[in-house]
């Protein structure tokens, strides 16, 4: 077959797909209740855009040949942004955000089952209570309004609102709406999994919430967007309900409200550098003239390894990002906003694999105008993914003040030691059974554990510590330890006696 005649094929083979996917989804929304069937036909429509955008785009999303290094100017230093002081206003400037919580995530990857941000992290506070900390302190100390929304995914939204009524004394008020409801697709024949809108039985995988990207239209579709727009509001700092270093940045707020160019930004991202073990993030590029995020995922095989490259990509993103209200409803109407769609494959519990296509809100970037990178320290970032992270904030490494988490000035360096917990310290109930208290880490630098090893009360580790129980071997290191520069391994059992 010539090569005209073979994409003339894929096109009929696409164009057939298509058809067969929105008769699909034509007979899923004759399956919704009235009074959802506004609110299924806006999530469905999304998934068609998206859908369609996936048929049509072939091979990787960038040439590698067009990436430049960002302009200086494009990502300032936070040290020239916090220099600029804050003016005499700031509570009027405050009056002017909407604090954004992205809420979707469940505890799964930590054993947990439910919203991951109802997890104790700290003194018993759950990654909620520490956001409604924040946001009320800021509220109570510059006598704000500072309002706190929260983007939950509809697997977890009832969970949520539960939990919500124990904040209702606070002096906050606090908003929720719902990530898109999406449809799996079937790896083989591309069409959707789902047969109707339920969400049990059946049914209770073949629906996905599609990645953070998605907060732009849902946050549209909410009215919430009108809302704000109504109220005077003109930014929203959206961030990571898990990262408890995302914090309101007054000086980065002025920043934006004040430009001192007189030019508004519409975007704002932080960034921070990268480390050793930020080599994955995603990172800030020039491409076609514009500031573009570029995730690991984008990157063509064989240049990986220089996307890892500490040297020549030096920041990551944080995901902590700063955007006008009006800029997200003007390219909302214009259907502006362009993301990169993420193929994310999944194997169901039955064994059928499926993908769910996804966006993530950072890749908007490249559609706002005036957008800047802000180089911001790295306390800005201190995601909690796994029991490993746990453990580093719920140590002494850290004070909490106000629902905010600082270095302790006890630590003589700024850098967070490099923790890996074994896979029997992978659920959260596992890892708390075996400290019995949380070891002093003021002066660790590395700690490496594995196996079955459990950790006595007042236990102290400095430098490197690596502690390794071979398969049938126990470690139990003893009450009042002090672990410095060693490596444990074999068997070392503490018995009651």
């Amino acid at each position: 077959m010539s090569q005209d005649g073979a994409s003339q094929f894929q096109e009929v083979i696409r164009q057939e797909l298509e058809l067969s996917v929105k008769k699909e989804l034509e007979k899923i929304l004759t399956t919704a209740p009235s009074h959802e069937f506004e609110h299924t036909k806006k999530d469905l429509d999304g998934f068609w855009k998206l859908f369609h955008r996936f048929l049509q785009e072939k091979g990787p999303s960038v040439d590698w040949g067009k990436i430049q290094s960002p302009p200086e100017d494009s990502i300032q230093p936070y040290e020239k942004i916090k220099a600029r002081g804050l003016p005499d206003n700031i509570s009027s400037v405050l009056n002017k955000l909407v604090v954004v919580k992205l809420n979707g995530g469940l505890g799964i990857s930590m054993g947990c089952k439910g919203p991951k941000s109802l997890i104790g992290v700290r003194n018993e506070n759950t990654f909620l209570d520490l956001t409604v900390q924040q946001t009320e302190h800021l509220n109570k100390t510059y006598n704000t309004n500072v309002p706190l929304v929260l983007m939950n995914s509809f697997n977890m939204n009832e969970d949520t609102k539960k939990i919500l009524q124990k904040y209702n004394h606070c002096r906050v008020k606090i908003y929720t709406f719902n990530q898109s409801r999406y449809p799996r697709i079937n790896k083989e024949s591309l069409l959707p999994v789902a047969k109707d809108v339920s969400y049990s039985g059946e049914n209770t995988e073949a629906w996905y919430p599609p990645g953070h990207g998605d907060i732009y239209a849902s946050f549209y579709n909410s009215g919430l967007l009108d809302t704000f727009i109504g109220e005077s509001k003109e930014y929203i700092f959206v961030s990571n309900i898990d990262n408890l270093g995302a914090t309101v940045d007054l000086y980065i707020l002025n920043h934006l409200m004040n430009p001192p160019n007189g030019k508004l930004c519409e975007f704002v991202m932080e960034v921070t550098n990268k480390t050793r073990a930020d080599v994955k993030g995603g990172t800030l590029t020039q491409y076609e003239g514009k500031l573009r995020l570029m995730e690991i995922a984008q990157v063509p095989k064989a240049h990986v390894d220089e996307f890892k490259s500490v040297s020549k990509f030096k920041i990551f993103n944080t995901n902590n990002l700063w955007i006008s209200l009006a800029a997200v409803k003007r390219l909302q109407e214009q259907n502006a906003i362009d993301m990169e769609i993420i193929v994310n494959p999944k194997t169901l519990d039955g064994g059928l694999n499926v993908i769910q296509l996804e966006t993530a809100v950072g890749a908007a970037i490249k559609s706002f105008e005036n957008s800047l990178g802000i180089n911001a320290p790295r306390s800005c970032f201190l995601p909690v993914k796994t029991t490993s992270d746990l453990l580093l904030v719920m140590s002494n490494l850290y004070s909490l003040n106000a629902g905010s988490l600082t270095m302790s000035e006890k630590r003589e360096f700024p850098t967070v030691p490099l923790v890996k917990l074994g896979s029997s310290f992978t659920k959260v109930q596992d890892y708390l059974r075996r400290f019995e208290s949380i070891p002093d880490m003021l002066e660790l630098d590395h700690l490496t554990v594995s196996g079955d090893v459990t950790f006595g009360k007042n236990v102290s580790l400095k430098g490197t510590a690596i502690i390794t129980a071979n398969h049938g071997d126990r470690i139990d290191i003893p009450p009042g330890a002090v672990l410095e520069n060693k490596i444990v391994s074999g068997n070392l059992c503490i018995l009651d006696h």
